[in-house]
Order: C-alpha cells, then sequence, then structure tokens
C-alpha cells in the first residue's frame, strides 16, 4: 500500500508541475478582450443568432444588453423554440421598438434534431452577415465586447472565436462549484491549444462563438451535430476538423451570464449533456472517475494518511491544485479563496456525471426541453 501511494504521490506531483508549466506558458498565449481596441476602418456585417425556450425570467435584460452592442453594421436573429411562457411576446415587444431585431418561431421540430441546434440552425439560415454570432439567451454584453472580438479577429485572421465568459452564481456553494468546473474545463478542453493547426484539440462555448459565415456553412453548418447536446464544444470540433483557424480569448467584464440558481438547479441542468462528455461510453466514464478520485480526491485525503516525504509530496500537491483552481476561478470571475471547497467541487462533479449516465442509460436517452431524444440516435451523431 506505501508503494502504491508513494507511486501516486509522485506521477501526481509530475503531472501538476509539467500542468502548471503548460499553463503558464498558455498564459501568454490567450488574450482577453479588455487588451484589445475597439477600433477599426471597417466593420463586416454580424448576424447574431439567439436561439431561446422558455426564458423570461432573463431574456429582457440580455436582449437589451444586446440591442445596446455600439456595433455599426448589426442584426439579431431570435429564433423562440417552442416556447411556452412569455419569451415570444416579450421579444415581439422588443422588436417593435428596434428593426434590426427579427423574431423566428419554430412551431414543430423536425426528426432528427435537437430542439436547441435546430433553433440555431434556422437562425444561422435568416442570417445574412459576414459573420455569425451564436449566443445564449441569458447572456449579458458590455456595449464594446463585440466590436473588440471581431478586432481580434480581423487582425489574427480567424475564422472561429470562442470566449470565456464571467459566470456568477446567486449563492456561495454554487460560486465555489463554478470556479472547480472552469478547472475541468481548462483540463478537459485545453483552449489554448485551439489556435494550434496541427493539434486535435478544439473549443466552443456557448455563450460567444464568433464564426465566419463561409467557414460555417463549408462544415455543413449544425446538421452534421444535430443530435449533440454539447453542441458548442461540438461545434468547435466541427469547425476545426474542416480547417477553420480557431482561437479562444478571456472576456471577464465584457461577456456575463448566471450560470444557475442553485446548486440544485446545477445538478438539473448538466442531466442533458454530462453523459454525451464521455461520448455515451461508461467505460470512459469510470476511468474518468478513478483518475479524479486518484489526481483530486485522495491527496486531500492523504494529508492525514501519510507520512514522511511521502506526506511533503502530498502537500505539494494540495497547494499547486489550491492555487491552479483559484485562479482560473477567479480568471472566471470569482475569488481564489473558493478553491478550498475544490475536493467537495469534484465530489459533486463526479456525483452529477454518474447522475446524468445512470438516468440516461436508464431512460434510454434523455429528455430536453420537453422532448425525448433516444440514446442510440445521441449516440450515432459523432464526428
Amino acid at each position: 500500500m506505501h508503494l502504491v501511494t508513494a507511486a501516486l504521490a509522485v506521477l501526481t506531483l509530475l503531472l501538476l508541475v509539467l500542468l502548471t508549466i503548460e499553463l503558464l506558458k498558455a498564459a501568454g498565449v490567450v488574450r482577453r478582450l479588455a487588451d484589445i481596441p475597439a477600433v477599426a476602418d471597417s466593420w463586416p456585417r454580424v448576424s447574431i443568432v439567439i436561439a431561446a425556450r422558455n426564458e423570461e425570467r432573463n431574456i429582457e435584460e440580455a436582449l437589451q444588453s444586446v440591442l445596446s452592442l455600439d456595433y455599426p453594421d448589426l442584426e439579431i436573429v431570435f429564433v423562440n423554440d417552442r416556447s411556452t411562457d412569455r419569451t415570444a411576446q416579450i421579444v415581439e415587444r422588443i422588436s417593435g421598438r428596434d428593426p434590426r431585431l427579427h423574431l423566428e418561431t419554430i412551431a414543430t421540430l423536425p426528426d432528427g434534431w435537437l430542439g436547441k441546434n435546430y433553433a440555431l440552425h434556422v437562425g444561422a439560415g435568416r442570417a445574412d452577415g459576414e459573420l455569425i454570432l451564436f449566443t445564449d439567451a441569458d447572456i449579458v454584453f458590455e456595449p464594446t465586447a463585440l466590436r473588440r472580438a471581431v478586432v481580434y479577429m480581423k487582425e489574427e485572421a480567424l475564422d472561429h472565436l470562442t470566449a470565456g465568459a464571467e459566470v456568477s452564481g446567486p449563492t456561495l456553494p454554487l460560486r465555489m462549484f463554478i470556479g472547480a468546473f472552469a478547472f475541468f474545463f481548462v483540463l478537459y478542453a485545453r483552449p489554448w491549444r485551439a489556435r494550434n493547426p496541427r493539434s486535435s484539440d478544439h473549443v466552443g462555448i456557448g455563450a460567444f462563438n464568433l464564426v465566419r459565415a463561409t467557414a460555417y456553412r463549408s462544415a455543413g453548418g449544425h446538421q452534421p451535430i444535430a443530435m449533440r447536446p454539447d453542441d458548442d464544444m461540438k461545434l468547435g470540433k466541427l469547425l476545426k476538423m474542416s480547417g477553420a483557424r480557431q482561437a479562444f480569448i478571456g472576456a471577464v467584464g465584457f461577456i456575463k451570464v448566471e450560470w444557475y440558481s442553485s446548486i440544485t438547479e446545477v445538478i438539473k441542468g448538466l442531466e442533458k449533456n454530462s453523459f454525451s462528455a464521455v461520448d455515451y461510453r461508461l467505460g470512459l466514464l469510470i476511468v474518468g472517475t478513478l483518475t479524479m478520485f486518484a489526481f483530486y480526491i485522495w491527496p486531500f485525503m492523504a494529508l492525514s494518511l501519510t507520512h514522511g516525504w511521502v506526506l511533503a509530496c502530498n502537500v505539494a500537491i494540495v497547494s499547486i491544485l489550491l492555487i491552479l483552481v483559484g485562479a482560473l476561478g477567479a480568471q472566471s470571475g470569482g475569488k481564489a479563496w473558493y478553491a478550498i471547497a475544490f475536493p467537495l467541487a469534484t465530489l459533486l462533479f463526479i456525483f452529477i456525471l454518474w447522475r446524468s449516465s445512470l438516468m440516461t442509460l436508464s431512460a434510454g436517452g434523455i429528455r430536453w426541453r420537453d422532448t425525448f431524444y433516444p440514446l442510440a440516435a445521441l449516440r450515432a451523431n459523432r464526428i
């Protein structure tokens, strides 16, 4: 047992040191919207596509922030995906005051499509901009955010730019979990590698996917990912595979979202897409769970169960983990000290993954936006 714990401590420490070095290098690669000037000689037309279902709680504030963007050539295509609340009425009222806003309504969902993906597909078909911004219905923008993003796209000759938003939550436990989730996302996506055309790493974030329309249509639009609940990341993969030049940019202070209202809502909200993160493979989920336990939970337990140089290794591991999680959480708009909840947040994340996976397997599919999608159809949609 001592040899196993000693070997695990050495391996974990080595991997964390390598990860820290890579993250330090990445810090010099990933730009921030705050560093990009909002000035250019010309502005390509941008179509903002928003898909929404039953978003009456947040839609007015979010939509007003979109309309307040100081971008000179802009249209907003809002796609109402079979809402049963007041979403459509609110958007229709606002559109009457601003001709840039167009409302499209989906009454029925065709076979072979997830509701959100089809809504984005319909919105993109209606869009006439040189650039298309896919964003969610609860995102709040700072007025210069889009101008800065477009300037960066032009400077770097990009086809796809995605942004890390400032993520908030109304409760302390939720904000602590957001910091840990940011850490897991960074490890999963490695967003700084997306700009390397020789790397298969890709990234896409639903809050902000700005795409050159020609690249989007050349890749097939949303059709190849019609049944993917992780549509944002898979759009990034699809574009990267088609040869699009891709990059990630930090947008704290410029793009904001209240992720969920409580931990309970997080657990419920991630039901639909957590199993898709492991490509609906139970074996991969088991391996991932064991890895997370060994690298992110055991070191904290080992502080009271090991001694000597193995204990010293685990002290170093825990210290590095807390620093990394705190730093990445702060870059998402949180506080660095939220990292103290990392072991509990990791256990919660594992619980969410297993709950989602077992529910999907038990039900034979997922229910999202009041529609059931069979697991066989979900698994069949791989790219």
